[in-house]
């Protein structure tokens, strides 16, 4: 059973807003950075992404004519901008206001929306991004870090000075205590996301930093439909980099800095991975040019020109491309590779992989209420301490379907979902869209090293690129699979569920297809079929890491792992759908729906059991992972199942009601429901770098509400 949960009221007319106020504040700060050891630079290695650090971000707008004239609540008029880019184009920086956490960009007005403005050239008067102050500084916002790590012991350099205390609340030196579990019912918050509007911008984007407070960012963005696609999509990369480039920095430092770089460098493996990155990139830019009218490479163009614009913002070099265009292998890409490069780095035999043998990551349930009132949704994302950085996104793009100006708009146009600094996509998965749709993933893998002989640099899309296009062309569960399978990269092999919430009918008897679409891809193989009639039968669909097609399970070498280990990494038999099994039924609501997708008693429940473990029960066997409470002396026949900085990190939950209004309930951060809140001072893992998280990770669930 699950733990009995504290009763508390949940409002959600008056609880304390943490959103965006509409509100274009200075962004002053300095962040500081670890201590790096002197050394020669190498051309090889991927820069941490070089900002431009304590740059004042306003209302940024780019202008072939007249200046513009995007309000500024604080002062209530229309400040003039200051005319310094190339054509009549401006920067417009507000008076500094009080210290906060919130930002907006813009970007127009005059790069566009006809082919006949002229190609911006680089900005003048813009320098180029400054040296970053090594060891001092402060975060965005103007306060100082929750919990501001050093380096790990084995990197050389001075020590950072003692860590300042954590949230309010959670001092660092109390050992924090268990439960009771975060409830819906509980003193949650809304996060309240308002947007101020500048007509002729191509793009706009608003961020709120609200980490110290909910665990979350909240980031708005939106284009112009007035631009054509290109510039929309480059705009939308500009601007998002201009409001989260302190958070862009941090999460860079926190994950992927080391990554073929200075400190941890395989020359062969980085060289290999390069020429697959360069050679994939120039295929994909071959078919654009050869497929100028498909929709597909419409979107697969508008993606790149989209993560072209945040790393030219980024980098303070902004030129439009108007032909084709270069993007680094080793630059902002690898923020959007973190799933693909766990199945690039066996293929292209790296010594050491980011894979851990057994290790799960994510878990999904799809629940069919009581007399079908209702068909919730939830997702919780298993991954490493270090992206604990986290950013619930909302796009609104203008799109068209294909190149054609007289096309229909792209039907996933806005969509809403859980992401990271820097990232364009989910990761996670978990994406909440305008077609009606919610899409979302749990890991599967490929344990088998025969079938990497099909990731293949020329005709495959990494998988971060197809998904971004399935979401956006397609309608339905069968559409979104079409377009999905589509150059099977053989990367970031996922189990993907596709609701349709067009199809389902409250109350309703089932209407035997199209509300539950799963899809199934490893190297060589994709895998589809509709299952809302077991939907319905089962009352809930459970996903944990195992695949549900035999011929995917067989073909992706799970039969051998089961003959070896036992019923840990079968279908029907592994913990987690053990307790899913178990606790389903438990779910009558979306409290509930929270209790069973943060559950880990793993001290009590007998599915947490691992009897060829010592200790036998194991935090890694639960719906929500805590792999830090392990024991670090233990005994342990995979590495899975070790002590590690790796658990349950989020919940991701909507029902139908609330994704029509493209609403989430979440809690960010590893559970505390039945255990103690993860604490980074007293973890065993204070040493690894996670720049901008709190010390303590116990917050409540909030609900986003956009404006």
């Amino acid at each position: 059973m699950l733990a009995p949960q504290a009763s508390r009221a949940w409002r959600s007319g008056r609880a304390p807003s943490v959103g965006c106020q509409s509100r274009v504040l200075s962004h002053r700060e300095h962040l500081a950075a670890p201590p790096e050891p002197a050394r020669a630079p190498r051309s090889e290695d991927p820069a941490p992404p070089s900002g431009r650090r304590g740059r004042e971000a306003g209302a940024v707008a780019l202008s072939a004519a007249a200046p513009c004239r995007c309000p500024d609540p604080r002062r209530g008029a229309a400040p003039r901008c200051s005319p310094i880019l190339h054509g009549g184009g401006e920067v417009e920086v507000p008076a500094p206001g009080p210290p906060g956490r919130e930002g907006s960009a813009y970007l127009g007005p005059g790069l566009g929306p006809a082919s006949s403005a002229p190609p911006p050239r680089r900005a003048r008067g813009l320098p180029g991004p400054p040296p970053r102050r090594r060891g001092s500084g402060r975060p965005a916002g103007g306060r100082a870090p929750e919990h501001f790590p050093g380096p790990a012991p084995a990197r050389p350099g001075p020590a950072p000075p003692p860590p300042p205390p954590g949230p309010p609340g959670h001092a660092p030196d109390t050992p924090p205590r268990a439960g009771p579990a975060p409830s819906l019912k509980g003193t949650g918050s809304r996060a309240v996301l308002g947007r101020p509007r500048c007509r002729e911008a191509g793009a706009w984007a608003n961020l709120t930093n609200a980490i110290r407070d909910t665990g979350w960012a909240f980031l708005e963005l939106r284009t112009n439909g007035q631009y054509n696609d290109s510039l929309q999509a480059y705009a939308a990369g500009v601007v998002e980099a201009a409001v989260s480039e302190e958070l862009i920095y941090m999460h860079w430092m926190n994950t992927v800095v080391n990554y073929c770089g200075p400190f941890e460098y395989e020359v062969s493996y980085c060289e290999r991975l390069r020429r697959f990155l360069e050679t994939n990139l120039d295929w994909m830019q071959e078919a654009i040019e050869l497929n100028k009218d498909s929709a597909y490479w419409h979107q697969v163009r508008l993606t790149l020109l989209q993560l072209k614009g945040l790393e030219d913002s980024y980098e303070g070099s902004m030129t439009f491309p108007t032909g084709r265009f270069t993007i680094k292998p080793l630059g902002f890409l690898l923020l959007q590779l973190s799933g693909d490069l766990g199945d690039l780095e066996p293929a292209l035999n790296k010594t050491k992989t980011k894979h851990v043998m057994g290790s799960g990551s994510c878990s999904a349930l799809i629940k069919l209420l009581p007399g079908q009132s209702d068909l919730l949704i939830a997702h919780n994302t298993w991954s490493s301490y270090q992206n604990m950085l986290r950013i619930i996104k909302k796009y609104w793009f203008q799109f068209r379907e294909d190149p054609q100006e007289n096309s229909p708009l792209a039907p996933g146009n806005k969509l809403v979902f859980s992401s990271y600094p820097g990232t364009l996509f989910s990761c996670d998965d978990f994406y909440i869209m305008g077609s009606g749709l919610v899409t979302l993933e749990t890991t599967i893998g490929n344990r088998n090293p025969a079938l990497w002989k099909y990731v293949q640099p020329k005709n495959c899309v990494l998988e971060w690129v197809r998904n971004v296009v399935a979401n956006r062309l397609a309608l339905d569960g069968d559409s979104w699979a079409d377009i999905f399978k589509k150059f099977n990269s053989g990367t970031y092999n996922n189990q993907w569920m596709i609701v349709d919430y067009k199809a389902f009918v409250p109350g309703g008897p089932s209407p035997g297809n199209r509300v539950l679409t799963i899809l199934e891809q490893i190297p060589g193989m994709v895998v589809v079929a509709d299952k809302t009639s077991e939907l319905y039968q089962k009352t809930y669909w459970a996903s944990y890491n195992i695949p549900y097609f035999e011929s995917v399970f067989n073909a992706s070498g799970l039969q051998a792992l089961v003959a070896q280990y036992g019923d840990w990494f079968s279908y029907d038999g592994s913990p987690r759908a053990r307790i899913f099994r178990r606790n389903q039924s438990l779910v009558h609501d979306l409290d509930s729906m929270l209790r069973l997708m943060r559950y880990n008693d793993f001290l009590h429940d007998p599915l947490s059991l691992c009897k060829a473990c010592s200790p036998q029960a194991n935090a890694e066997n639960a719906i929500s992972a805590r792999s830090d409470l392990n024991p670090a002396n233990g005994s342990y026949p995979f590495q899975a199942l070790h002590q590690r900085s790796h658990g349950g990190i989020d919940v991701k939950m909507t029902s139908m009601a609330l994704a029509k209004a493209f609403h989430i309930i979440a809690v960010s951060g590893p559970t505390w429901d039945q255990v103690p809140p993860f604490q980074w001072s007293s973890s065993p893992f204070s040493g690894l770098l996670h720049m901008g998280q709190p010390d303590v990770w116990k917050f409540l669930p909030i609900e986003t509400w956009w404006d």
